[in-house]
């Protein structure tokens, strides 16, 4: 697994990424994780919940959306930088 193109602080969303599909590889930031199937609905609670324990912070879900979580592009993006 390649991991070096994607920043450390969503590490943690990778290893669940693979946990739920072990023969992915590697994972495009740009690739969209829904429309992929590499994740579903129910991903989305724990990707969240994953978030806020990297980022120490709770996450909005008002104010979040899913094109949000689309990609690890966007979720670094949205929760990871600035």
């Amino acid at each position: 697994m390649n991991t070096k193109s994607v920043a450390p602080s969503i590490d943690n969303i990778l290893k669940f990424l693979h946990s739920r599909n072990p023969d992915l590889g590697e994972i495009e930031k740009d690739i969209d994780l829904i429309d992929s199937r590499i994740i579903d609905s129910l991903d989305f609670i724990e990707i969240v919940f994953l978030i806020e324990q990297a980022t120490g912070k709770e996450v909005d879900l008002e104010e979040v959306s899913v094109d949000n979580l689309r990609t690890l592009q966007a979720i670094e993006e949205t929760f990871f930088k600035g």
